[in-house]
């Protein structure tokens, strides 16, 4: 499919946005968005996103992109937005699949394309954690990772620790169990998520080492052994990341060069940024064009 859609409200008419299927390695078909700069191409993008969260979201950072010569790719996950199924009950996806398969597919496709151009990954929160088991991450010229931290519990924001043991221990092994997913929309937490993917976060958020302790040393070991450089952009703000969860995943990626900007809202002149906020157009010139676009050049 390869059918023009419309220009997210507030961007440049002249991105080309087009609406794509990408075929995983194992033949599974990803909904996906490319947004095309209107005149020269400088650089590749993929905009990987958080767990329950859609690429519709990402639209207007990744058209914003575009207006500065960045083509821009969005994504859903397996099971996700427009990758979903009619029914998520035994419908089979884990984060491993959304990383090596289908971040894997995203990452492919671009590279594809890019040629001598660099190309971007810009995770929000699990789209920047999962990187290092992605095929071919190698070919990534910088690593942006927005609100991107270890899932352990304890290591959580303090409004959201207390509650943590009854999310992990009772409600999602009681949903999966009888729904066999994770129904968020109806519990109002997160979104749907498939149930191999929600069972799997849990494992790594029940872990001190989140997801490089929990999958074993190969997986540690590819942590420790991207050379990425990484801009991480993490918020005082953060619903469910804290100062200590955002330094505990990136201490994982050892051999990258690592540039941590820790942001409060009154920095910028505003009440609040949270775990969401930086994605929203209201914050192109206070965040996007002072932090994104150097790390772009």
């Amino acid at each position: 499919m390869s059918d023009r859609v419309i220009v997210p409200s507030g961007c440049d008419d002249d991105v080309a946005v087009v609406e794509r299927l990408l075929v995983a390695a194992d033949g599974y078909r990803l909904a996906a968005h490319d947004f095309a700069p209107p005149g020269a191409v400088r650089g590749y993008a993929v905009i990987a996103p958080a767990m329950g969260v859609t690429q519709r979201y990402y639209a207007p950072f990744a058209a914003w992109l575009a207006t500065h010569g960045i083509h821009a790719l969005t994504f859903d996950y397996r099971g996700m937005g427009r990758s979903r199924p009619a029914s998520l009950r035994g419908f089979a996806a884990d984060l491993t699949t959304w990383a090596r398969v289908d971040a894997g597919a995203a990452l492919a496709d671009v590279a594809t394309r890019a040629g001598h151009l660099p190309i971007y990954w810009i995770g929000h929160s699990l789209g920047g954690q999962v990187v290092p088991m992605i095929p071919g991450a190698d070919r990534i010229a910088r690593l942006i990772t927005v609100a991107g931290g270890s899932g352990y519990w304890r290591y959580a924001s303090r409004s959201l620790r207390w509650r943590a043991p009854l999310l992990w221990y009772v409600i999602v092994p009681a949903s999966l169990r009888i729904a066999g997913y994770f129904p968020g929309r109806t519990l109002r937490m997160v979104s749907d998520v498939p149930h191999g993917a929600m069972a799997q976060w849990r494992r790594w958020c029940l872990h001190p080492d989140y997801a490089p302790g929990a999958e074993g040393a190969a997986v540690r070991a590819e942590y420790a052994a991207l050379r990425t450089p990484i801009l991480s952009l993490s918020f005082t703000d953060d619903e469910y990341m804290s100062a200590a969860s955002i330094a505990s995943l990136h201490a994982f990626y050892s051999g990258a060069n690592r540039q941590m900007v820790r942001l409060a809202p009154a920095d910028i002149g505003v009440a609040s940024i949270g775990h969401f906020g930086f994605f929203r157009e209201r914050f192109a010139a206070s965040l996007w064009v002072p932090y994104v676009l150097p790390a772009l050049d």
